[in-house]
C-alpha cells in the first residue's frame, strides 16, 4: 500500500480533474488508438451501477426514519414544504437552463448507435408514470433496478420506520430500533463503499475521456464548457431569482441576506460539503442573522438532508447534455419525470459522498437513459462525472444558501427572528419592521 500512498494521499479532485485533462490530451493525441484504454472506463460505470440499489435502499430509509414524528410540527411541516417547493423549481430552473442551452448537440457520441437508443428511452405517459411510482412488487421494482417505484417504496418504510422507533409500547419501540440500526449499517457501509469507488474515479475516468475524445477529437471541448456555463448561469439564476424572490415576498432584503451569508456560502464552494458547512451555517443563522436556535437547530440540518437545490439544477442541466449527447433529446414527458425523481430522491442521499453523480444515474435510469458499460449514455455520462468536482463546488454553494434562506422564511413567519440584528446593519435594513415581539 505504501507503494500507492502518494495517490491516496492526494487531493481526489485534483486527481479526477488530471483524469480528465490527461484523457483529453491522450485521446486527442493518439485518437482511435485509445481504445485500449475502453475497459478501465468500463469498470468504472459498472461499480458505480453496482451501488445505486444499495444506496436508495439504505440512505433514502435511513433519511426519512431520522426524523422524529414530533419534529414534524410547524417549524419542521413548513421547512420541509418550502425545501420541496423550492427544489421543484430548481430542477425546472435546470431544465429550463439546458433547453435553451442545449448542451451536447450535435455531438453525436457513438452515430450509428442512437438510433436503438432512441427507440429505447421512449417515455411513458405522466399518469402512466404517476401510476407505476406505486410499486405493486417492491422486490420486484428492486431487482429490475426500476429506480422511481423503488424510491417512493424506501420513502414510505422510512417514514413508516420513524414511527414505529418512537412508538410508546416499548418493545415495538426496541424493534423499530433495531431495523434501524441494520439500515442505518448498511448506509454507512455504502458511504465507505463509495469513497472506494470514488479513488477509482480518476482512472475511470481518464479512460472514458480518452476514449469519447478519441473518436470525437477537440471538437467535445466545446460541449463540456457550454455544459459548465449552463450549470452555473443556473445556479446563480436560482439564487437571484428564486431566493431572492422569496426573501422579498416575506419582506426580507436579500442584500442584507447574502451580505450576512457569504461566510457560508464561501465555505461551501470551497469545502464542496453542506454537512461540512453546517457550523458555519448555524453560527451564520443564529449570530449574523438573529435566529432562535429553537428553529436553525432543526431546519438547518434538515436541510442539508433534503434540501438539494443546486443538485436538481445540476441534474436537469447534464440530463438534456446527454440526451443531446447522444442525438436523443429529452421529450417534455421525460423532462417532467426527472422532476419527480429529484423531488423523490431528495431526502437522504444529500450525505453520501459523491452524491450529485449518484443522483445523475438514478435520474438518467428513471427516463430509460441506460448507464450500460460501453454505451452512449455511458460515455457521455463519463464526460460529465469528469467535470462533476467543478459542478459540484457550484451546486453545495447553491444547497447551503437555500438552507439558510429557507431558515430565515420560517423563522420571520413563526416570529423567532430578531430583527434588532438586520436593523443594526445600516446598509442594509430589513424591509419590513412591523413585525415585532
Amino acid at each position: 500500500m505504501k507503494l500507492f500512498g502518494w495517490y491516496f494521499k492526494s487531493n481526489l479532485l485534483v486527481r479526477i480533474l488530471l483524469g480528465l485533462i490527461l484523457g483529453a490530451v491522450c485521446g486527442i493525441t493518439f485518437g482511435p488508438a485509445m481504445a485500449w484504454v475502453s475497459p478501465f472506463g468500463v469498470i468504472f460505470i459498472r461499480l458505480l451501477k453496482m451501488i445505486v440499489m444499495p444506496v436508495i435502499l439504505f440512505t433514502l430509509t435511513v433519511g426519512a426514519a431520522s426524523v422524529h414524528p414530533s419534529q414534524l410540527g410547524r417549524v419542521g411541516a413548513k421547512s420541509l414544504l418550502i425545501y420541496m417547493i423550492t427544489t421543484g423549481f430548481a430542477v425546472s430552473f435546470g431544465l429550463i437552463c439546458g433547453n435553451l442551452f442545449q448542451p451536447g448537440k450535435g455531438m453525436q457520441i457513438a452515430a450509428g448507435a442512437t438510433e436503438g437508443i432512441k427507440a429505447d428511452v421512449s417515455a411513458p405517459s405522466l399518469v402512466d408514470t404517476l401510476i407505476n411510482l406505486v410499486p405493486v412488487n417492491p422486490f420486484g421494482v428492486i431487482a429490475d433496478g426500476n429506480v422511481l417505484p423503488v424510491i417512493f417504496f424506501c420513502l414510505i418504510f422510512g417514514i413508516g420506520l420513524a414511527y414505529v422507533r418512537n412508538s410508546e409500547d416499548e418493545q415495538i419501540s426496541r424493534s423499530g430500533e433495531t431495523v434501524f440500526r441494520f439500515f442505518n449499517g448498511g448506509a454507512q457501509i455504502m458511504y465507505l463503499v463509495v469513497h472506494w469507488i470514488l479513488q477509482y474515479a480518476p482512472i475511470g475516468v481518464f479512460a472514458l475521456i480518452a476514449d469519447v475524445f478519441g473518436k470525437q477529437g477537440a471538437e467535445a471541448f466545446g460541449p463540456l464548457g457550454w455544459t459548465t456555463l449552463a450549470v452555473y448561469l443556473a445556479f446563480v439564476g436560482h439564487m437571484l431569482l428564486v431566493y431572492g424572490g422569496m426573501l422579498l415576498v416575506f419582506k426580507i432584503s436579500p442584500l442584507a441576506f447574502f451580505s450576512k451569508a457569504k461566510e457560508a456560502i464561501v465555505t461551501a464552494f470551497v469545502t464542496r460539503s453542506s454537512g461540512g458547512t453546517l457550523p458555519v451555517s448555524m453560527d451564520t443563522a443564529g449570530s449574523k442573522m438573529g435566529i432562535s436556535q429553537g428553529v436553525y437547530s432543526f431546519s438547518l440540518p434538515l436541510g442539508a438532508t433534503v434540501n438539494m437545490d443546486g443538485t436538481a439544477i445540476y441534474q436537469g442541466v447534464c440530463a438534456i447534455f446527454v440526451g443531446f449527447a447522444i442525438g436523443a433529446p429529452l421529450t417534455f414527458s421525460q423532462q417532467l419525470t426527472i422532476i419527480a425523481t429529484s423531488l423523490l430522491a431528495s431526502i437522504g442521499t444529500a450525505g453520501v459522498p459523491g452524491a450529485g453523480a449518484i443522483m445523475l444515474m438514478m435520474v438518467l435510469e428513471s427516463v430509460g437513459l441506460k448507464v450500460e458499460p460501453g454505451s452512449p449514455v455511458a460515455m457521455a455520462y463519463g464526460m460529465i462525472f469528469g467535470i462533476d468536482a467543478l459542478l459540484d463546488m457550484g451546486r453545495t454553494a447553491c444547497n447551503v444558501t437555500g438552507d439558510l434562506a429557507v431558515t430565515c422564511v420560517v423563522a420571520k413567519t413563526e416570529k423567532e427572528m430578531d430583527l434588532s440584528a438586520w436593523q443594526k446593519d445600516k446598509q442594509h435594513v430589513l424591509v419590513d419592521t412591523a413585525v415585532a415581539d
